[in-house]
């Protein structure tokens, strides 16, 4: 698309005058004062405005609009991408704002601190921790130049995302979120059933893993009992026997464990068992990490 040099610089003098209105922000004032000298994005701004998330679509490598998109000036691709990204991210429409900004440059943004902001926060409310984490640092490099409220709060997202460990309950329950947000906005696709699963697959390791320990500690116990027990014999003489013990007992005391499978173990435990399994596995943690963990033992109860 050519672009003729005073049109461009007319949308230049524009966006000075907008940006100097204590009301709108650097990327709202670039848009507008493009729009009004550019008839093709005016016309995409005032679908965005009507349709959002149909419009965004039309924007993928498949879609209608890539081509007219791909077209315009980079500057001009850059802002139309960051603005939409934004508005998309605004709506938590994650899914559709990652490959919005994932060709868009800071170098070419006409306000890259919005891009990184946004970018860095979809990618953040995504647990791609690592993407997340280069965008934020990238924009707290100017965090005195930056609105500080970006700052703020790219460094609390910063610190929320940084310790993040994989198959922990924290990122369990950040999955838990992530299908609600889903379902909140009307998704029962098979992303949303694939995240679900993710989550159900996570919760039957941990608690695999938490199993395990318990029953080697058990173990553990039962053979320092059977070693107290035997301690102090010497050439077939008995020791005498402690004062806590009953007389008579003439087996190893080893009780027989109960085998269990995913379908019949967790969720039928008897109330004290369930609820010592419980404080273990949310030892820590918030309130929330143990609500979420009893719905799923209810649901493992009533897969018979």
């Amino acid at each position: 698309m050519g672009v003729a040099p005073d049109l461009m610089d007319q949308a230049t003098e524009s966006f000075l005058i907008g940006v100097q209105r204590d009301d709108m922000e650097p990327l709202n004032a670039w848009v507008d004062a493009a729009s009004a000298q550019f008839d093709v994005l005016s016309e995409l701004m005032r679908r965005l405005n009507g349709d959002l998330l149909s419009t965004a679509r039309g924007m993928d490598p498949n879609g209608p609009d890539y081509a007219i998109v791909e077209s315009m000036p980079n500057e001009l691709r850059a802002a139309l991408r960051t603005w939409i990204g934004r508005e998309l991210v605004r709506a938590r429409y994650y899914d559709e704002a990652l490959p919005i900004f994932a060709e868009v440059d800071p170098m070419v943004c006409p306000d890259p601190a919005t891009l990184l902001f946004y970018r860095g926060a979809c990618y953040h409310a995504q647990l791609k921790i690592k993407d997340s984490l280069s965008d934020l640092r990238r924009l707290l490099q100017r965090k005195d130049e930056i609105p500080s409220r970006y700052a703020r709060t790219a460094e609390m997202m910063v610190a929320d995302i940084k310790p993040l460990k994989k198959d922990s309950l924290d990122e369990i329950s950040r999955l838990m979120s992530d299908v609600t947000r889903r379902l909140d906005l009307g998704r029962a696709d098979e992303a949303t059933k694939d995240r679900e699963q993710e989550v159900i697959d996570k919760l039957t390791k941990l608690i695999d893993k938490i199993e395990e320990e318990q029953q080697k500690q058990q173990q553990q116990q039962q053979k320092q009992q059977s070693a107290s027990g035997n301690g102090g014999q010497s050439d077939g003489q008995a020791s005498p026997m402690d004062d806590s013990r009953i007389a008579g007992a003439n087996g190893q005391g080893d009780a027989d464990r109960k085998k269990m499978d995913d379908q019949n173990g967790w969720g039928n435990l008897p109330p004290a068992e369930r609820q010592e399994s419980l404080q273990q596995i949310s030892r820590d943690l918030p309130t929330h990490y143990r609500e979420a963990i009893e719905a799923y033992f209810r649901k493992l109860a009533t897969q018979k």
